[in-house]
């Protein structure tokens, strides 16, 4: 509309100029060189405006001429480019769908047309990862190292390919200098964190951290328990070497994580030692009550030194209060009871947890037992239930069992990985038997009893059998059923009663051929191994053991049973 407008303006004042300069009188007189040349104004005009627009389209045409090669090669450069695009495009595709040979065709043709481009080096190192080779990965990513624009790129795949390599120290030296240029960059600073917590450079490492924190890469309470567990890892190292900084450490990283058990206890030990002893029970009483601990519980029980075991056992009561019905309440009283020689007061306090007890408990009581009556035969079945009973927590971390308490997993270098729990490996299966026997037993049940008849005493000779040792046939005895009130005697049964054999399972078939005996038993009764030396014949009895009946013939063990075996 405008447009219309403004081309009709525009056609009015050209003829309006026309009709004005036509309307103009006089001539115009051109002489030139002998040449001479008189016309009206109007004709002047106009000849005047075809020259111009003449000379301005020459000038165009030469301009056209004189540009053509410049806009052929930028046309052929954008049509390269756009092929490069076109397979950076197709070759990332690839790589997401795991398609290694069309990625490596697809970098090799946006190599060939757009090599310049960062995303054709991206593309290209990503399809060498791909296919496994770590040459061509790593000189693209030197590569890109080498320019401005993805020189963080570059050393971020360059530390990979270091891992992969198993080169930690290339690796570190790798994310030490991405963490130079930029700060904020999140796992060279991890990297280099994990690293020097691995070396036992505590104050480098919380140098890392404390710059993690102003770049805002982790939160406040994470960077408060981070570097607490820090200073705890200095303060334990320097406990020997450095007292004073091990001292100021180990109060700052209280400070900032109360609930650290080895902090708290470390913490307790300075401040016992500095006869703050209410302060020292504060500290422990803070971790108790969070998470309870066997080393909080002796550190409370020795707080103050000198005291006497009863003193210790009144101190370990009260801090069992607070975590009322917790095992480790229990273990903690059951020792100091233990120790005060108040046997009655230990055995209460796990008298909750003898049902199903954990190794500590186990043997806990095997001690009880055999310091209060002295019963060994007690003492050593507590221990044996000790062997198969649960185990008690522990310092774990990825999988990683440890006896002590540490601030990085060795496994995946986490920090603060370590917790007081129950292994993986030592909880309970849920797995149900695969044959419920409540069923069989229930339908055994449900069948009708048939009484035996009764009859006298006789013997009853069953079907040899040929994994019995020596071959000879077995002897079933049958006892008369005795009524109420009645005496053997009366009854007419003999006193002495022989060893019942059950009937065998598998009877033997007459249609088959017997081998030949063999001299040497089929059944060889071991009562240890051949390389078992064997017992002292003067062993001191134990009127505790259980009695076993032995077997008719027992073999002598150790090398006298070997040799017996062979007829020596």
């Amino acid at each position: 509309m405008y447009r219309s407008v403004l081309f009709l303006l525009l056609v009015a004042a050209a003829a309006a100029g026309a009709a004005w300069v036509a309307d103009q009188p006089g001539n115009v007189a051109l002489s030139w060189n002998g040449w001479r040349v008189e016309t009206s104004l109007a004709v002047f005009a106009l000849a005047l405006s075809i020259t111009i627009v003449a000379a301005m389209l020459l000038w165009s045409f030469v301009r056209v001429l004189w540009r053509a090669p410049a806009k052929m090669r930028h046309r052929r450069r954008e049509r390269r480019r756009a092929r490069g695009r076109h397979a950076i495009t197709h070759g990332l595709l690839a790589i997401g769908h795991g398609d290694a040979t069309a990625a490596r065709a697809h970098a090799d043709a946006a190599r060939r047309h757009a090599g310049d481009d960062p995303l054709a080096l991206l593309l290209h190192a990503q399809s060498a990862q791909l296919l496994g080779d770590s040459q061509g990965a790593n000189a693209a990513f030197r590569a890109m190292a080498e320019r401005e624009d993805t020189r963080l790129l570059g050393l971020r795949g360059l530390f990979i390919e270091a891992q992969r390599a198993d080169d930690p120290v290339g690796a570190v030296m790798i994310a030490e200098e991405a963490l130079k240029l930029s700060p904020a960059s999140n796992w060279a600073s991890h990297a280099v964190l994990g690293f020097r917590c691995a070396k036992g450079d505590w104050s480098g490492a919380l140098a890392i951290l404390d710059n993690n924190f102003s770049a805002r890469l982790i939160d406040r309470p994470a960077y408060r328990r981070q570097r607490a567990v820090l200073l705890t890892a200095r303060a334990l190292e320097t406990e020997s070497s450095d007292r004073d900084l091990s001292r100021r450490s180990v109060m700052e990283a209280i400070k900032l994580a109360p609930t650290l058990v080895p902090a708290a206890v470390l913490a307790s030990k300075y401040e016992s030692e500095a006869h703050r002893v209410r302060h020292a029970m504060r500290i422990v009483e803070a971790a108790w009550v969070v998470h309870p601990h066997p080393d909080l519980a002796d550190a409370y029980a020795h707080v103050r030194l000198g005291d006497s075991a009863r003193e210790r056992l009144a101190r370990v009561e009260s801090l069992a209060a607070k975590a009322p019905g917790h095992l480790e309440s229990a273990l903690a009283l059951a020792r100091a009871a233990i120790d005060a020689s108040e046997f009655g007061r230990a055995r209460a306090a796990l008298a909750s947890f003898v049902g199903a007890p954990t190794q500590r408990v186990a043997m806990l009581m095997a001690e009880v037992e055999r310091n209060e009556h002295g019963d060994s035969g007690r003492a050593r079945a507590w221990t044996l239930r000790a062997v198969r009973a649960l185990h008690d927590p522990a310092w774990t971390a990825d999988g990683y069992v440890s006896d002590r308490w540490r601030p990085v997993s060795p496994v995946s270098g986490r920090l603060d990985a370590f917790q007081w729990q129950t292994p993986v490996a030592a909880l309970p299966s849920d797995k149900r038997p695969a044959i419920e026997m409540a069923e069989f037993e229930e339908a055994g049940s449900a069948l009708p009893q048939v009484e035996a008849p009764r009859q006298d005493r006789a013997e009853v000779t069953p079907p040899a059998q040929d994994n019995l040792p020596g071959g000879s046939p077995a002897k079933l005895t049958v006892v008369e059923s005795v009524e109420p009130g009645t005496t053997p005697a009366a009854s007419g049964a003999a006193p002495e009663v022989e060893a019942a054999i059950t009937a065998p399972l598998f009877r033997q078939r007459n249609d088959l051929a017997k081998p030949e005996t063999s001299s040497v038993p089929a059944v060889i009764p071991i009562v240890r191994p051949p390389d078992d030396p064997g017992i002292e014949d003067d062993e001191a009895t134990d009127e505790y053991r259980e009695q076993q009946v032995s077997p008719a013939h027992s073999q002598a063990g150790g090398w006298r049973g070997f040799l017996s075996r062979w007829g020596g």
